[in-house]
């Protein structure tokens, strides 16, 4: 598809999108600081606590959710044990896999930060979601689908 077959009106939400999705963004770069978690912590945290019963939380597995190269989850993991926020378990059944699970701290900061992520969301998600409704209702989409 060409930029020229799109309309000012699906630039402008788009573009609308971009820049709620980004304040967001920086809110929750903000409170992670707040709580002394760098932003990825609390994304970490939150792939752990969020992830589907069907999934184990395994390294393979979180750095799919989190879209990151292996070695640079282990590099995360590394710095969130560090600071106490998870632990590294080894499965019984097969010793090569290791399993990932929240800290005692772990659990707490990510409850209190989810709690404030998802009491923003109720102001900025509107917002959001308001930018993304014509892209999604737009000829361009339908087709597409």
């Amino acid at each position: 598809m060409s930029a020229r077959t799109l309309t000012e009106t699906q630039f402008l939400s788009l573009a609308e999108f971009r820049y709620q999705m980004r304040r967001f963004l920086h809110f929750s770069e903000r409170e992670s600081r707040a709580f002394g978690l760098q932003p990825q912590h609390y994304q970490l945290l939150v792939a752990i606590k969020g992830l589907p019963p069907s999934k184990d939380p395994t390294v393979g597995v979180l750095a799919e959710r989190m879209q990151l190269e292996h070695h640079s989850l282990v590099e995360l993991l590394d710095r969130a044990s560090h600071q106490g926020l998870v632990s590294r378990k080894r499965d019984a059944g097969d010793r090569r896999r290791v399993g990932i699970h929240l800290t005692a701290k772990g659990e707490r900061l990510v409850e209190e930060l989810a709690s404030r992520h998802i009491a923003e969301l109720q102001t900025s998600g509107r917002r959001l979601m308001a930018a993304l409704d014509p892209l999604l209702r737009s000829r361009h989409a339908r087709l597409r689908a």
